[in-house]
């Protein structure tokens, strides 16, 4: 089917926003944005549910279950230090956000390079680098301190998003596409670099314990560029610069009445920030899925049946559940979403893009795909895009 993209601005469905005029007649004068590579990083140590569990002398059989059955094999992360007897440490909010520094630096570094060497690029090429992270708090921001650590040139073009929790990846990316399009041929990076294990509040309550057996930490990044206008699909013409996918559309919702269902608390007993997860987000999440779906593919003449590739956020085993039966997609549809938090829980606003990596491992995606991209994080928000290979 093809994408019938051109539309005045009275026509197009509210909060949709469109790229590129269509597959073959991009709109005059501007590229078109296009994901030339993907970049992924953790910390060092992996831990099963069960030692986590154990680590930390968690013996109530309510919070041994919520671990359990989670759906979460693995997690990376950088756990509390310990004294002379073994005992955990407690971190205050000073120590944590020197974790997240410490580890969001590492793993962004790791995951840039990694992105880089997969588009054949030197850190001389990037032009623009857009960081998100919801796990820490830093001025300058990390995008400041990563031009400075890994060596990108001064004039590197920078911006933080912070705060926007699990669906920031997509608000970054959305971002960042934008930049290239105004900047035709130049190259920016996009990281998502989430120290989990800086977020963390150990206490016995039912609140911590769901949030505490999610999470974990990771980073990844991806380069854009712009292919000129004369390089979309469809004869006449080149084959495209590069052979990821194009980015053609936007679409968010916000879910005002849900708007503290996802939210950091200031725990004054603790004297720490303190996540917090309503129990019912994933239903009040599945239940808004189709909306901002249907309008995302609306505004470019298309159909759930012509997506062949869904690369949804890991939010959890009931979000992920939710959002599938609620688009009517087959767990197939989402085999790398539960894959991915299966082997790493929850990595927050990166999460989308490790499926995307494993997607194209498996060397799934062909020439005029259409994928779908899909966050969800606090707000309620729910955050898409619409690509094609």
């Amino acid at each position: 089917m093809g994408v019938d993209l051109p539309m005045t601005a009275s026509a197009r469905p509210h909060g949709t926003a469109l790229l590129d005029a269509s597959p073959t007649a991009p709109a005059k004068g501007f590229g078109v944005p296009r994901i030339m590579s993907v970049g992924t990083a953790v910390t060092e140590h992996s831990y099963s549910q069960r030692e986590v569990l154990d680590l930390f002398g968690i013996t109530d059989p309510k919070v041994r279950s919520v671990f359990l059955n989670s759906a979460i094999e693995r997690r990376h992360l950088v756990l509390p230090p310990r004294d002379a007897d073994g005992a955990v440490l407690a971190e205050p909010q000073g120590e944590l956000l020197a974790k997240h520094k410490r580890n969001a630096l590492d793993m962004g570094a790791r995951a840039v390079r990694a992105c880089l060497d997969d588009a054949g690029l030197d850190l001389a090429d990037v032009d623009y680098l857009c960081c998100t992270t919801t796990t820490g708090f830093l001025t300058p921001g990390l995008s400041a301190h990563l031009i400075k650590e890994m060596g990108l040139l001064p004039r590197t073009s920078r911006v933080d998003v912070v705060g926007m929790g699990c669906n920031a990846g997509l608000n970054a990316l959305n971002a960042t596409a934008g930049w290239v399009t105004a900047n035709p041929g130049k190259v920016a990076v996009m990281l998502c670099a989430e120290a989990c294990s800086a977020a963390y509040v150990i206490d016995g309550s039912m609140r911590t314990a769901v949030v505490n057996s999610l999470f974990g930490d990771g980073a990844a990044a991806v380069a854009l560029t712009t292919d000129p206008p004369d390089a979309a699909y469809g004869p006449p013409g080149p084959p495209p610069v590069h052979d990821g996918p194009r980015i053609l559309a936007f679409a968010s919702h916000l879910i005002t009445d849900a708007i503290d269902a996802m939210r950091y608390d200031w725990d004054d007993d603790q004297g720490k920030f303190s996540f917090y997860l309503d129990p019912l987000v994933p239903y009040v999440v599945g239940a808004n899925a189709e909306q901002v779906v249907d309008r995302l593919l609306t505004g470019a003449g298309l159909r759930r049946s012509d997506i062949a590739h869904w690369l949804v956020h890991s939010g959890g085993k009931k979000v992920i559940d939710a959002v599938r039966v609620n688009l009517g997609l087959t767990r197939h549809d989402v085999r790398h979403t539960t894959g991915v938090l299966r082997d790493y829980g929850n990595l927050s606003s990166g999460s989308f893009l490790f499926s995307y990596e494993r997607l194209l491992q498996e060397e799934a995606a062909h020439a005029g795909d259409y994928g779908v991209l899909m966050t969800m994080g606090p707000g309620s928000t729910i955050e898409t895009a619409l690509v094609q290979w």
